[in-house]
This record gives C-alpha cells, sequence and structure tokens, in this order.
C-alpha cells in the first residue's frame, strides 16, 4: 500500500484510483461497508482502492483541549486499511489551506484535478469544505459536472442503531470490548512500541510489555485478556496474555498505560511494535492491601484470562 499525504503534483500512478473519503477512526463496520462499494466500483474499472482520510483528525483541529477520542492512531489505522487491501491511502493534511477552502473547490481541486479519482464512495452523512458547508448530494452533484462518479452510501445498523465511532468509545468505556468488536468488526486494539518501565512487574512474577496510550480514547481502567501480535524483531509472531490498563493505583499517581504479561513467552521485547486486542474485560482496578495480595489477584487474573481465550 502507497501512503501519500499530499494532493497535487501526484505521478500518473497515484491518480484515478476509486476512493472512500472520510475519517476512518477504528475502521468500523461501517467504513467497511463504504470501502466494499470502493472496492467493487475499482475491480469493475480496473482502477486502485483508495482512501482518502486527514490527518491529524479534524477534531483534534477545532477541538485541541477536549479529552483524546481518537479510537487508533494513523499507523494503526493504515495497517488495519493495507489488511483490508486498499492500494492508496491519501493520508492529506489537513491544515490551514485545506480548511480554507470552499465545498465545490475541494470537489474541483482535490479531488477532479489533484488526485484525478475516478469513483467516490462517501457516507450519507459525510461533510465537507469550508464550515462543512458541503454534504453528500452537493458532491454527487458537481462529481457529473467534474467528472468523478459519486456513490452515497447508507449508514450501517446493529441491533437497530447506526455503528458509530461514538457508540463504540461508549462501549470501551463501560468495559465492554466484545460489544466494540461487533461494531468494529474486529478487536480493539491498541498498536505501539513497547517502551521502558520500572521493571516491577519482574520482581513479582509477570514481566510486562509497557505500551503508551497518549492521544487515545482510554477503555474503562481494569484488567483484559488479550490478544497480541508481535510485528516486528526476532520474536515476531502471535501471542496470548493478559494486561492492565490504567494508572496502576498500587504504585502512586501515574500516566495511564498498557502493561501486558503474555503467557508462555520468554524474550527482549523492548523497541518492538505490539498490537494488542482487547478480548474480556475481567475486572477493573483496585488497590491491595499488600504486593502478596496483588501477585495473587494477578494469578487469578492470568487463569481467568486464560479461560476466556480458551
Amino acid at each position: 500500500m502507497r501512503i501519500l499525504r499530499r494532493y497535487h503534483d501526484l505521478d500518473p500512478d497515484a491518480r484515478g484510483a476509486s476512493a472512500a473519503i472520510g475519517n476512518f477512526d477504528g475502521v468500523h463496520l461501517g467504513h467497511q461497508a463504504v470501502l466494499d462499494i470502493a472496492r467493487r466500483a475499482a475491480r469493475r474499472t480496473q482502477a486502485p482502492l483508495g482512501v482518502v482520510t486527514f490527518e491529524p483528525h479534524p477534531r483534534q483541529v477545532f477541538a485541541p483541549d477536549a479529552p483524546p477520542f481518537r479510537l487508533m492512531n494513523a499507523e494503526t489505522r493504515a495497517h488495519r486499511l493495507e489488511r483490508l487491501g486498499v492500494d492508496r491511502l491519501y493520508e492529506l493534511p489537513f491544515d490551514r489551506d485545506l480548511i480554507a477552502l470552499p465545498p465545490r473547490d475541494f470537489a474541483d481541486r482535490v479531488i477532479a484535478h489533484g488526485l484525478g479519482l475516478s469513483h467516490v464512495v462517501v457516507g450519507r452523512d459525510f461533510r465537507f469544505g469550508k464550515g462543512r458547508a458541503g454534504g453528500a448530494d452537493d458532491l454527487a452533484r458537481w462529481g457529473a459536472e467534474m467528472g468523478f462518479d459519486v456513490t452515497v452510501a447508507d449508514l450501517v445498523e446493529t441491533a437497530g442503531q447506526e455503528i458509530s465511532s461514538t457508540r463504540i468509545r461508549a462501549a470501551l468505556s463501560a468495559g465492554e470490548p466484545r460489544l466494540a468488536a461487533d461494531m468494529l468488526g474486529h478487536l480493539h486494539r491498541i498498536d505501539g512500541p513497547v517502551i521502558g518501565g520500572e521493571r516491577r512487574g519482574r520482581t513479582l512474577g509477570y514481566p510486562t510489555a509497557n505500551m503508551a496510550l497518549e492521544g487515545l480514547h482510554l477503555p474503562k481502567f481494569g484488567v483484559y485478556a488479550v490478544t497480541v501480535d508481535i510485528l516486528d524483531g526476532p520474536h515476531a509472531g502471535r501471542a496470548t496474555g493478559v494486561a492492565s490498563l490504567g494508572v496502576r493505583p498500587m504504585f502512586g499517581e501515574n500516566r495511564p498505560n498498557l502493561e501486558t504479561y503474555l503467557f508462555d513467552f520468554a524474550g527482549d521485547l523492548y523497541g518492538a511494535e505490539l498490537s494488542v486486542g482487547l478480548v474480556d474485560f475481567l475486572r477493573g482496578e483496585a488497590r491491595f492491601d499488600s504486593v502478596a495480595a496483588l501477585v495473587a489477584q494477578m494469578d487469578a487474573d492470568a487463569a481467568r484470562a486464560r479461560e476466556a481465550l480458551g
């Protein structure tokens, strides 16, 4: 998959894609339905399959002081889209110039002349251009004038409710990763490098791989059964484990992070890229009366996680 971070001066091979447009935070089933329509058009016309998205996320620009909300960072989103067969990811800079474009100019300069898209697929709630003044119907009308086809996709529902990143965040905040996975079409995953920690887990018999959570929506603090993909390095492969997500109240005030103990694993993971999938929420964070009580609970957590992962 090629990642392109501009919409002008592209080589001919980067143009002409059939592309879905949106933020694609989470790459949930609604996003996948839009992508499937673009894929069918790409196959019909033998065009590359593309996704047009924006970085940083527009909400980060318009509400910079809001709590972290993203379900995945740009790298995780790119990994997921590549797994879904995307050939061209247009990760456009959401900057002052793009924000200032009136909707018709966005259609003309970015879609028609910049990216040269052959087919565009958007959700019915898609808004674009300065002041979010443009809608899906506007895009369809201008596409007919400017030479690109437009398909407006209906929103996807589950259990009678629309699938959305907002509902997925709510499920994760409630400690319901399986409900989130039902809407995502995959496990909610946290990706990133293993960072240095205080190595306290080693002294407790549970060495963990620590990962930062900056910029991401925080699921409910507590202990989870997890699957783990080690994405690079000598230990690359898949594992299972138990993870603590939160601030570690036994040991003072700390930044939220993710600490994962991998079952039946021995090796050094510092600096390796991990992708940790939340499978089941086992219990909330707690403070214990003693280290011995904590270790006993960790033993119980590991046993429950193994059972959950079956």
